[in-house]
């Protein structure tokens, strides 16, 4: 039975519309986006397929948003997905450029998440501050293993010189969910706040992005 055969309280579309996107499973969720499902296979099934495939909500996200197709994913399916990725970073942006400053590097712990937090590898990424901690923009700066070989200080140096920065607050995503901050961690905090000390930037916080709330590294005396 297709799902247009559905009663009406119970089709994805209807059920979001009328009570709210909160009470759908992820699969349902990801129904809506999907549009319609494959042949043997209506949009709920194919979401919960491809959740299973990809191991979780946030594994099949980072795969959409790559650049590898994702089975059982066509081309417009997977745009659909990724435009929703964007637009709920745009909107957190959004909300986050509104502040008249950041009481607490945290306030960007929501943002930076949604931004960093499905990636199957590592990012490292750069919140750029004025004088008055207001955001003036985001950057993603390296790829790869967060050490010393692969996140170059003087290239931070100049990114904060270009966006007139006069504080930071650095995140990466731990692709394993894990995110204590590990001892490669600390140390390039340290290199680059000892770096950016020469140019007047402040490094305000390092969070690490995993599995529910970011670690703050100024939260734990690491910094």
């Amino acid at each position: 039975m297709s799902i247009r055969d559905w009663p009406s309280g119970e089709r994805p579309r209807e059920k979001l519309l009328h009570r709210g996107s909160a009470t759908l499973s992820d699969a349902e969720l990801l129904a809506v986006l999907l549009g319609n499902g494959v042949p043997g296979k209506d949009a709920i099934a194919l979401g919960r397929e491809l959740l299973q495939a990809a191991g979780g909500l946030g594994a099949l996200l980072g795969r959409a948003d790559g650049p590898v197709p994702t089975p059982g994913l066509g081309p417009a399916k997977r745009a659909r997905i990724v435009a929703a990725l964007e637009l709920a970073r745009r909107s957190l942006a959004e909300q986050l450029q509104a502040l008249p400053s950041l009481g607490s590097p945290r306030d960007s712990g929501e943002y930076l998440s949604a931004r960093l937090r499905h990636l199957p590898y590592e990012v490292f990424g750069c919140l750029y501050l004025d004088n008055r901690h207001r955001v003036l923009a985001f950057e993603e700066l390296f790829r790869g293993t967060v050490d010393g070989a692969s996140v170059h200080p003087r290239e931070v140096v100049r990114a904060c010189l270009k966006h007139n920065a006069c504080a930071v607050i650095f995140a990466h995503n731990h692709p394993s969910g894990v995110a204590e901050p590990s001892a490669a961690d600390r140390a390039i905090t340290r290199e680059l706040r000892e770096a950016l000390q020469l140019v007047g930037v402040r490094v305000l916080d390092h969070l690490v992005i995993g599995h529910g709330t970011p670690v703050s590294m100024a939260e734990r005396g690491l910094l």
